[in-house]
């Protein structure tokens, strides 16, 4: 073996501009965290001022630069309009994370405009984003585009058919969207996590540390470093799927 190829060299964040997509809370908090810390430009989204106030706060005591606004992403103006804020802070696009979305029960159990938002964040928000990226991504020929997914794709356990149904649809998307853009210099990645700690499971935050103690749930951070590793393998590596799941999660 040639001494150059004993240890790989990967990719550096220093610099990147990286579009978060509910960047606020749980899993996509802790990745703008992360990639802030490591030199990233940020920008990101929520619903809730107090949220983005604190999430950009943290960013930045980490070492990160960071800037975000409100949008809420079954709002197709809304995605719109955050890509068009990003262009002027960020000064182009490298990465984008789709993230932002929301639980969602069995259809039995929701009343028709619930069902309707969730499918329009879960589903056509990402692909909203996705479509904003590739037409800045394919002018450049690069860029990375990372979907957040669930293993509630693989599991599709009862009781959140709505849920399962946005996560499907993402899988499906993001392996197609794949080989649609190979050729356009442009990487697309899913990471499909287990039960993670948030607020959208309706168990209190006692209850949830008893999973993660127990190895039944995951941390947040667990899936930033997945997205970190993604992030910074050499340019002839496409990672095209992880899937990451706690332990003792029956699945």
């Amino acid at each position: 073996m040639e001494s150059q190829h004993i240890h790989t060299k990967t990719e550096s964040l220093e610099g990147k501009r990286i579009l978060i997509t509910g960047g606020t809370t749980g899993i996509g908090r802790a990745t703008a965290i992360l990639l802030g810390s490591y030199g990233a430009k940020i920008f990101t989204l929520g619903r809730h001022q107090e949220q983005l106030d604190e999430a950009l706060t943290q960013i930045r005591q980490a070492g990160g630069q960071a800037e975000g606004i409100l949008a809420d992403m079954s709002k197709q103006a809304d995605i719109e309009r955050v890509f068009q804020q990003a262009d002027q802070t960020l000064g182009g696009l490298d990465i984008l994370i789709n993230n932002a979305a929301l639980a969602a029960e069995g259809i039995g159990e929701m009343e028709t405009e619930d069902w309707r938002y969730a499918l329009e964040t879960n589903m056509l928000g990402y692909i909203g984003c996705t479509k904003e990226a590739v037409t800045r991504m394919q002018q450049q020929q690069k860029g990375h585009i990372v979907f957040i997914g669930s293993m509630s794709a693989v599991g599709r356990e009862a009781g959140s058919s709505v849920y399962v149904a946005t996560k499907t649809g993402i899988q499906g998307f993001a392996e197609s969207l794949r080989k649609e853009v190979n050729e356009l210099g442009i990487k697309v990645s899913l990471i499909e996590p287990g039960k993670v700690k948030a607020d959208i499971h309706g168990t209190s935050a006692d209850e949830q540390e008893e999973e993660i103690a127990k190895e039944q749930m995951l941390l947040a951070e667990d899936i930033a470093v997945a997205v970190h590793y993604i992030l910074t393998q050499p340019h002839r590596c496409d990672v095209v799927g992880l899937q990451i799941r706690p332990h003792k999660q029956a699945i």
